[in-house]
């Protein structure tokens, strides 16, 4: 742990540069450095304090049912829900849900977790996902603050890399914590086998399998084609926009897809996406920029956030962004939830067991590398489609029950 602290400690002014760098460029809120450093946000008083801290949008997104859950059974609550990005940080703000703040997440280092604790004072943290900070960690443990993490994951790589470099920190962090519900068996036990406690253990979640907070909002237009024929690439990574550009124009010409919504992870990459879809001579509406696709429009470009849900209920396929980049890929559950069928690359590790279990059933299309996605997508026609999107709901069946984990939480001490 003093290794740590003297490495974040040594990083914090480069942080707190790229942080006032991001706000200049007009990527980060005002107030984003005083938030980093714990001075941002100040509680209002009244009932029992919470923080909870996820990633980003897709992570916070998933635990927003269990939001809704504390702030009905909790008379009085107030939540600080933090997020590593400016887009988590705005989609938590525009939920208006009352008592509910939203900031960017301190950094781990400089007293910035200690300054959020002092100023809210909170009953505990929930952590989602695989947020698992050692110095804000370290720093709960200080104040007598109870640490639950929700729905976390642990890839074997991520095990693997924390076995081979901090064995002694991980250990460390998760002793700390109170309570760990997992989101699949495979993180359980590699947590355990890190040094989780097993009296820590809660049951297996997969926050993201348990559906939505509230019913689906309506489509933003009218879809401009068949659903059967429009394909969604969700959350593309840089350097896999091409290559699915150009599977889509083989399929396109082969009579397949007609219609490629492309929605990047990362929204800043825009204007770079939009010279490759120009590059292919492909018509293009933007999101952003208000632009309705047509029945004659190739590729709507999707640079905006928290829109997800509306694309994959427009797509009959969902190309899986990540999978094609080195960086594990991203969620099968919500395609799957929304019917649509699954193509994926070969990098998974973010999300194996799901994967495998969408493998074992045939619920999707795997894709070995870029050179074959084309093939694959001029044979997902709509029967392919409907028989995936079949037996991807059967295999992904939601682990665990919400309320196990809310009565978890309703024990913190103060609830």
């Amino acid at each position: 742990m003093v290794l740590y602290r003297l490495i974040v400690t040594l990083a914090l002014p480069a942080m707190a540069a790229a942080t006032l760098a991001g706000r200049l460029r007009g990527r980060l809120p005002r107030g984003a450095l005083a938030e980093r450093l714990g001075y941002g946000t100040v509680s209002g008083g009244g009932g029992p304090a919470l923080w909870l801290h996820g990633a980003s949008n897709g992570e916070l997104t998933s635990v927003r049912r269990i939001v809704a859950r504390l702030l009905a059974e909790v008379p009085g609550l107030r939540l600080l829900i933090t997020a590593n990005t400016a887009t988590g940080r705005a989609m938590v703000a525009g939920w208006g849900l009352p008592g509910v703040t939203a900031a960017l997440a301190p950094f781990d280092a400089g007293g910035a977790a200690e300054r959020v604790l002092a100023r809210w004072r909170p009953k505990g943290l929930i952590l989602v996902e695989n947020e698992l900070w050692p110095g804000r960690i370290a720093a709960c443990a200080r104040a007598g603050v109870p640490v639950m993490a929700i729905g976390a994951r642990l890839s074997e790589r991520s095990a693997g890399r924390w076995r081979r470099f901090a064995p002694g920190l991980m250990r460390a962090t998760l002793g700390r914590l109170r309570f760990l519900s997992a989101q699949d068996a495979g993180s359980e036990a590699r947590f355990v086998d890190l040094g989780l406690p097993p009296a820590a253990l809660g049951p297996v979640l997969a926050l993201k399998g348990q559906g939505a907070a509230e019913p689906l909002a309506p489509l933003p237009f009218v879809p401009p084609v068949p659903r059967s024929d429009c394909l969604l690439a969700a959350s593309t990574h840089e350097g896999e926009d091409a290559p699915i550009l150009d599977a889509f124009v083989a399929a396109r010409a082969a009579g397949g897809f007609r219609h490629l919504i492309l929605a990047p992870r990362h929204p800043r990459r825009a204007a770079a996406i939009a010279g490759l879809i120009a590059a292919r001579g492909l018509s293009m509406a933007q999101r952003s920029a208000g632009q309705v696709p047509g029945a004659a429009t190739a590729v709507h470009l999707a640079d905006t956030m928290g829109e997800m849900d509306h694309w994959y209920r427009m797509a009959g396929a969902t190309v899986i962004g990540g999978t094609f980049a080195d960086v594990g890929g991203h969620t099968p559950w919500e395609p799957a939830a929304q019917g649509s069928a699954i193509v994926r690359g070969p990098s998974v590790y973010n999300n194996a067991d799901a994967f495998a279990a969408l493998d074992a059933a045939g619920g999707a299309v795997a894709v070995a590398d870029v050179a074959a996605l084309a093939p694959a997508l001029i044979a997902l026609d709509a029967a392919a489609q409907a028989r995936l999107a079949a037996a991807a709901r059967g295999a992904l069946v939601p682990a665990g029950d919400a309320d196990a984990i809310i009565a978890a939480l309703r024990r913190i001490p103060g609830l």
